[in-house]
C-alpha cells in the first residue's frame, strides 16, 4: 500500500527494506489474481437481481386461477420432456409464490439440468444446466475451480498473501512523524508521487476490507477450508456434533441444491431407516428393487407437506433421496444468516432426522456464517452490497496504482525490486507474525518458505543486473 521514497522517515531501516521487498513481491504475484477476485466478486454481489432479469423467462409465469399440478405430476412431466429415467431426479424447487415457475433438477450427461415448468399445466418453459448458470460460472472463475484443482489451491495461496499485503502495507504506510501523503494526495497524476499517495491512502482504508474478504473467503477454499470445516465440526464448534455420531451416516454430501450454509456443506447426510419389510421381502429381480423402495417411500408430495408443517417457506430447494437409505433434505438459505435452516426427513416415515438452524451452530460456525453472509453482500441488503463493492473497487485501484508506480520508477530492462542489502535482518516481531500466519494457513506458510529460499538462492550478480 505504500512504497519507500527518499523522503520517507525510516526508509533506510533494515526492517523497512525487508517489509517493502516482501510487499513488492507479494503484490507482483498476487495482484493480477486479486483483480480477478475483485471483479468477479463485485459481480457476484448482485447475483439475485442479475439472474432474476437474465432468467425471467424461465422463472416467471402468468398468474392463473387454475389450481397447480402437484409436485409429483410436475416431476413426471420433466422426466418425460427430457426422456430421462425417474431415478435421475435429484432436486425439486416448488414455486416460491404466484407467478413463479417450478424447477426440477435431473442428473444428465455428467451434470444437473434444471427443467422449469409452469405449475398450472406442466408446460416446459426451458432448461438450464447448473454449470452453465451465469453466477455459477462467475463463482467458479472467482475460485479458479474452473481451471482445475491446482488452480483452486493456488487461489487459497493468493488469499493468504493478500493478508500479508494488508499487514505489510499498513506497516509501510505508518506515518513515522510524516504529515503529508498520509491521508492526503499530493502532486498531479503525471507525477509518481501522486500515484504513491493514491496507493497509500486507498490502501490504508482498504486494508480492513482486504483482510476481511481474504479471511472470510478462506472457509470455502479447497484445502484450508476443508480442514477448518472438519475440525470445527469434530470439536462441536461448527456443524452440530450430533450429526457426526450415533446413527449410521451416508457418505453423500448435501449437494444438488442451489445454495448451502457453509456449516451444512461439511456434514454427511443422516440415513433413512430401512423400510419395515426390507429384511423379509421375497427375492425379486434387480429392476424391481427401486420400484419397491419408491413404493415404500412417503413420496415427494408428502415430503413437501411435512416441510410446510415444519414452517419451511414455499420455494425451499429440496434434494431427493439417493439410494435405499437416502433422505429428503431441504435447505432454506435466506439473506439473514439467523434464519438459515437445514432439515432432513426419513424417506419412509417422514420423521425428522435433523433440523438444524443458526442457533444450533457452534461458535466458529456462527462466526463463519456471518462472515460469509457479509462477504457475499447478503446480510444487510444494499448497504452491505455497496460496502463490499467499494472494497472490490479499492483492490482494483491498488493494483492499478501499484503498476503505474512501478512503471514510472523502473529502469529499462530491470524488475527494480526494493533492494536487499547484505546483513539486513528482520525484527523478531515481523518474524513472529510471519510464523503465526504460516502456521495458521499452511499453504501460505509453504509458499513463504519457497519464496524465502528463492530469494536466498538468487546470485548477487543477477540481483544487481536485473534489479531482483
Amino acid at each position: 500500500m505504500n512504497v519507500m521514497t527518499e523522503s520517507t522517515p525510516g526508509a533506510e531501516s533494515a526492517l523497512y527494506r525487508r517489509v517493502w521487498r516482501w510487499h513488492f513481491y507479494a503484490g507482483l504475484v498476487c495482484l493480477p489474481f486479486l483483480v480477478l477476485l475483485a471483479l468477479t466478486g463485485g459481480l457476484y454481489l448482485f447475483k439475485d437481481p442479475i439472474e432474476a432479469r437474465l432468467y425471467a423467462r424461465l422463472e416467471r409465469v402468468g398468474v392463473q386461477a387454475a389450481p397447480a399440478l402437484d409436485a409429483q405430476a410436475l416431476v413426471a412431466k420433466a422426466v418425460t420432456a427430457l426422456s430421462s429415467a425417474p431415478d435421475s431426479v435429484v432436486r425439486y424447487v416448488a414455486p416460491a409464490g404466484p407467478g413463479r415457475s417450478a424447477e426440477v433438477g435431473l442428473r444428465r450427461d455428467g451434470g444437473i439440468v434444471a427443467v422449469y415448468l409452469d405449475p398450472a399445466d406442466g408446460r416446459v418453459l426451458g432448461t438450464l444446466r447448473d454449470d452453465e448458470r451465469l453466477m455459477n460460472v462467475v463463482k467458479r472463475i472467482h475460485s479458479l475451480a474452473i481451471a482445475g484443482v491446482a488452480a483452486n489451491h493456488w487461489i487459497e495461496v493468493v488469499a493468504g498473501w493478500a493478508i500479508v499485503l494488508a499487514v505489510s502495507g499498513v506497516f509501510l504506510w505508518w506515518p513515522r512523524g510524516r504529515r503529508e501523503g498520509v491521508v492526503t494526495v499530493r502532486a498531479r497524476p503525471s507525477r509518481r508521487l501522486w500515484w504513491r499517495d493514491v496507493h497509500a491512502v486507498t490502501g490504508v482504508f482498504a486494508a480492513a476490507a482486504l483482510l476481511f474478504l481474504a479471511v472470510t473467503g478462506l472457509p470455502w477454499s479447497a484445502f484450508w477450508g476443508e480442514q477448518f470445516g472438519r475440525l470445527a465440526s469434530r470439536w462441536g464448534l461448527g456443524t452440530p456434533a450430533y450429526l457426526w455420531g450415533g446413527t449410521p451416516q451416508s457418505q453423500a454430501p448435501l449437494a444438488d441444491l442451489a445454495a448451502l450454509p457453509w456449516s451444512a456443506s461439511h456434514a454427511p447426510l443422516p440415513s433413512s431407516a430401512a423400510p419395515h419389510h426390507e429384511g423379509h421381502a421375497s427375492p425379486a429381480a434387480p429392476e424391481a428393487v427401486p420400484a419397491r423402495i419408491e413404493a415404500a417411500s412417503i413420496g415427494l408430495n408428502r415430503a413437501l407437506q411435512r416441510l410446510a408443517e415444519l414452517g419451511l417457506p414455499a420455494g425451499t430447494p429440496l434434494r431427493l433421496p439417493e439410494g435405499p437409505r437416502g433422505v429428503y433434505s431441504a435447505a432454506h438459505f435466506p439473506d439473514d444468516v439467523r434464519a438459515v435452516r437445514v432439515v432432513h426427513l426419513d424417506r419412509y416415515s417422514g420423521a425428522v432426522l435433523a433440523d438444524i438452524g443458526y442457533a444450533d451452530y457452534g461458535a466458529l460456525g456462527k462466526a463463519t456464517e456471518w462472515g460469509i453472509s457479509i462477504h457475499t453482500g447478503r446480510q444487510f441488503g444494499a448497504i452491505n452490497q455497496l460496502v463490499m463493492l467499494a472494497g472490490c473497487g479499492a483492490i482494483v485501484a491498488l493494483a492499478v496504482s501499484a503498476a503505474v508506480m512501478w512503471w514510472k520508477r523502473r529502469p529499462q530492462g530491470r524488475l527494480a525490486a526494493p533492494p536487499r542489502r547484505d546483513g539486513d535482518r528482520a525484527a523478531a516481531g515481523a518474524i513472529g507474525v510471519a510464523v503465526l500466519l504460516g502456521l495458521l494457513y499452511p499453504l501460505l506458510g509453504a509458499s513463504m518458505l519457497a519464496a524465502l529460499a528463492l530469494d536466498r538462492l538468487v546470485p548477487a550478480r543477477w540481483r544487481e543486473r536485473y534489479g531482483l
